[in-house]
């Protein structure tokens, strides 16, 4: 089958806004083995649209369409999706009565330009949105098969797993299952990792196991794919080259399939009945950022201290800065987290302080990381190099700060070497 998606949106076209949306629909069809074959991004423009709507048609034997379904005069999908396929709008009753129980819910009137969102092209079929007002819809335009979706990538997302994907699959002919396994590391870089693990796939009892790497710096994402008829059975194809990455991976597996790093330290912290304060310096507060929205951190998240001067963090956590005379240090990091744990009652308190080279960014601009842990097990310390640019060490700060947390909730390491560090 013969895929194509098409995004619109001046936004993106202009590049305003990032284009995640495209990135998890390719790598998820990817996933099920569906492969796309084009890829394409239009402007808000009914010439432009129908345009595109008409190239895909005779090229492509199904397109996905994101965005353009809203309720305001630059939302077109659903006027330029009747005039590619030659057919008038209609007001669909069902939708028009969801949108309005939706608004009725919150104790709002609908209004009425959000009726334009269930007008829809004649003979379409209705992809419901249980999530959002923007009713998706397949039509056929030529011969091809369309499906529109919403651009919030919440409801993308909900619609692509459950409603897309069955569909494509049904019309490709593709028969059975699809099992996927996934790895999550720090630690290891691509080339590393293939050398590692390049020959796991022949462990597979039938040999139908596929090995791929995802490298989003600073994490690496090592994927697993088998398909069959019978899922017990791609459950005991793929078992024992699981278990043979995460020993030669080792403690560098952060986590595994669905599971992030920020999800096994908030576990880890919940089986203790713990809690978690945090003090940060240059990471723009990332690393909080990464705990304190996850489902229940509102009750284990204590405090969040972000400052790009030490001294102001050490006087937000209590500290006195003449107290340290050392500047940013291994020492300095382990009196910040202690302190921090003081102040703030939590029984863990992670300090992340980086001293950053001055001059120009380039390849060979770094910083030094100073990490330290203060928990019911004592402190732990770790300190390290990294180079690449100021976003580069930015990052990678970040990740070596939670992966050290993690490491000493588990009691592991901390102090294991990572292929990002200068040796």
């Amino acid at each position: 089958m013969r895929i194509e998606i098409l995004c619109t949106g001046d936004e993106i076209l202009t590049g305003k806004t990032v284009n995640t949306n495209y990135s998890h629909m390719a790598q998820r069809l990817e996933d099920v083995g569906l492969s796309v074959t084009w890829g394409t991004t239009v402007g808000d423009d009914r010439n432009s649209l129908v345009t595109a709507f008409r190239q895909a048609s005779e090229r492509a034997d199904s397109v996905i369409v994101n965005g353009g379904l809203g309720p305001t005069v630059d939302d077109l999908s659903q006027e330029v999706a009747g005039q590619a396929a030659g057919v008038e709008l209609v007001l669909n009753e069902g939708w028009l009565a969801r949108m309005q129980e939706y608004y009725s819910r919150r104790n709002r009137v609908m209004p009425e330009v959000n009726r334009k969102q269930a007008m829809l092209p004649k003979g379409a079929e209705v992809i419901d949105n249980p999530i959002g007002t923007a009713c998706g819809f397949a039509v056929d335009i030529g011969s091809a098969r369309f499906y529109f979706t919403p651009g919030v990538p919440r409801e993308l997302r909900k619609m692509l797993e459950e409603q897309i994907v069955p569909r494509l699959l049904k019309a490709s002919g593709l028969q059975g299952v699809t099992r996927m396994k996934r790895f999550h590391s720090f630690g290891i870089g691509e080339s590393r990792a293939d050398e590692l693990i390049r020959d796991v796939e022949s462990l597979a009892p039938s040999g139908g196991v596929k090995l791929g790497f995802q490298s989003h710096y600073p994490q690496l994402e090592t994927k697993l794919v088998a398909r069959g008829d019978d899922m017990d059975e791609l459950e005991r194809e793929i078992a024992p080259v699981a278990d043979e990455i995460r020993r030669r991976y080792g403690n560098f597996i952060v986590a595994e399939d669905n599971e992030s790093i920020e999800d096994v330290i908030l576990s880890r912290i919940r089986e203790q009945a713990g809690s978690l304060a945090i003090a940060e310096m240059f990471t723009s507060g990332n690393i909080a950022a990464r705990i304190a929205p996850l489902e229940g951190a509102e009750t284990l998240f204590r405090r969040g201290v972000v400052a790009r001067d030490l001294g102001n963090l050490m006087n937000s956590v209590g500290l006195d800065a003449p107290e340290i005379a050392d500047g940013v240090s291994v020492e300095t990091a382990s009196a910040v987290a202690g302190a921090l744990q003081t102040e703030s009652g939590a029984s863990h308190a992670l300090a992340v302080l980086v001293d950053l080279d001055e001059g120009e960014d380039k390849m060979e601009f770094g910083g030094n990381v100073c990490i330290g842990i203060a928990g019911e097990n004592g402190t732990a310390v770790r300190q390290a190099r990294l180079l690449g640019g100021r976003q580069w060490v930015r990052l990678g700060a970040g990740e070596m700060g939670l992966d050290c947390l993690r490491r000493y909730l588990l009691g592991l390491p901390v102090d294991e070497r990572v292929d990002f560090e200068k040796h």
